[in-house]
């Protein structure tokens, strides 16, 4: 009897099977014929752009500019798609985060294969690290998802608005789209790593279709990445199968990551500076231990970090980690420290942001912490938090009048007479032309230097190269 029900249930598994697999082919080929089959297709709108990861605070949107132009070019078959927008600012400009800028940007992005590179001018720049979002993307348009599907087998199972459409995508992203009654795809999610997020949701809606040229295409689309959006297009025209012929220059063939570069400079005795990269940091040596100010970009950039401060004090714990603004090219290696055993000293605003975060499933690209869980031990800072051992005493303020974020602190160290600060004011790096400089900002800064009657000699940009109060008083004409 046993044998013959497990028999009975074998071949209904099998039937099953066979069914839901008919079935998401008879949807997906339900969806293409109505949609239009096309090897290739190019859109084209206006809109709005956002930057993820860079608002005011950590309950608003993303920070908005306006798209005057935008247009993508996608071939399937080569797996290839050309991105093509025109930037302006918001006016007034959107407070938080991402550089503001005057007049328009432009930012061509590239995918082919496995390479991705940016094409802002006549010379190529390798995105080595984009390649696999950008490759992602293609999948997750309308007629890419369906593509996708069908050499993926896919799965599906009923939902309100239609049917839910599920598949691994490049065989580790997992896929999820809803084609609704009309055979039109109107929503699809998948999950990419960010070192902030976690598996971070990305969710691109679809609606308003239109017909272009016997193809039919949505007018609006919305996508959104760590619950806020990141582009709202309206889009005027598209052109099924367009040519997009891209040929991967050499440098991008050839290219391979960046390596992780510490520089370090004294600048008192027992504090250094720590650059060689677009971002930098500062370490403070106490009498037993160690702080660092900043852990920006992610887990590589600060185990390089953890590295070179216990080459330059080999004998002493990293106690303290102070994060200046939740942003997350400067909070991406704050769960390094976590793991290393650090105490975080932020804004009290961040801690519950931080905690929720860190909750999510890190699957895609686990960290050392993932690996081994620990529980986050935060000092939290409102206007003024003092660390003082021995000789040694560092104050961290909280900047009042900040329209890049609402929460950023400033550390200075009195006896040595050093400003530590991130995003007000950069100086050149080494080098390099001078960055655009936000003058409103820097005199922000230098209201607060003055309103804490803080005496600085030395500045240490965490971005850029070591400054000095003159230099920022010429920038904002302080006196």
């Amino acid at each position: 009897m046993t044998k013959r029900l497990l028999m009975v249930l074998t071949a209904l598994a099998v039937v099953i099977g066979i069914t839901s697999a008919q079935s998401a082919k008879t949807v997906l080929q339900n969806a293409t014929e109505a949609m239009g089959e096309v090897k290739s297709i190019q859109f084209s709108g206006t809109g709005h752009y956002f930057t993820l990861g860079q608002n005011f605070n950590t309950n608003s949107a993303w920070p908005d500019s306006i798209v005057a132009s935008y247009t993508r070019t996608i071939d399937y078959s080569t797996r290839s798609s050309k991105e093509e927008l025109t930037r302006t600012d918001t006016n007034p400009p959107a407070i938080g985060g991402g550089a503001r800028f005057s007049g328009e940007q432009k930012q061509v992005n590239l995918v082919s294969g496995s390479y991705a590179w940016n094409q802002p001018g006549s010379t190529p720049q390798p995105a080595v690290a984009a390649a696999d979002e950008r490759l992602l993307q293609i999948w997750l348009s309308p007629h890419g998802f369906l593509k996708a599907a069908m050499e993926n087998n896919a799965t599906t199972k009923s939902a309100k608005s239609g049917t839910m459409v599920s598949f691994m995508a490049m065989g580790k992203f997992k896929v999820n789209g809803t084609i609704d009654n009309q055979n039109m795809v109107t929503r699809v999610e998948t999950w990419i790593p960010n070192p902030v997020l976690g598996d971070m949701h990305v969710e691109t809606k679809y609606s308003n279709y239109k017909d272009f040229g016997g193809v039919k295409f949505p007018t609006s689309i919305v996508q959104a990445q760590g619950g806020h959006p990141v582009l709202d297009l309206t889009v005027t025209s598209a052109q099924p199968n367009s040519a997009n012929e891209l040929s991967v220059p050499d440098a991008v063939k050839q290219a391979t990551p960046p390596p992780v570069v510490v520089k370090s400079q004294k600048m008192a005795d027992g504090v250094w500076f720590l650059g060689g990269g677009t971002h930098n940091s500062v370490l403070v040596e106490y009498p037993s231990y160690l702080v660092m100010v900043e852990a920006p970009l992610n887990e590589e950039r600060s185990l390089a970090l953890i590295a070179e401060a216990k080459k330059l004090v080999p004998d002493k714990p990293i106690k303290y980690l102070v994060n200046t603004h939740h942003h997350f090219d400067h909070s991406g290696g704050v769960r390094t420290y976590v793991e290393e055993g650090a105490i975080i000293i932020t804004n009290a605003m961040n801690k519950p942001f931080y905690e929720a975060a860190w909750k999510a499933p890190r699957t895609l690209a686990p960290d050392k912490l993932a690996q081994n869980p620990k529980k986050a031990e935060f000092v939290t800072v409102k206007e003024k938090y003092v660390l003082a051992d021995g000789a040694r005493t560092l104050e961290i303020h909280h900047l009042q009048g900040e329209t890049h974020n609402e929460g950023m602190l400033i550390a200075y160290l009195p006896k040595e007479k050093i400003l530590i600060e991130a995003d007000d004011y950069t100086p050149s790096a080494p080098n390099a032309p001078p960055p655009p400089i936000n003058v409103s900002r820097s005199q922000n800064l230098y209201a607060n230097i003055q309103r804490l009657k803080l005496d600085v000699d030395a500045i240490a940009p965490l971005h850029g190269d070591v400054s000095n109060l003159a230099a920022l008083m010429k920038v904002t004409g302080g006196s």
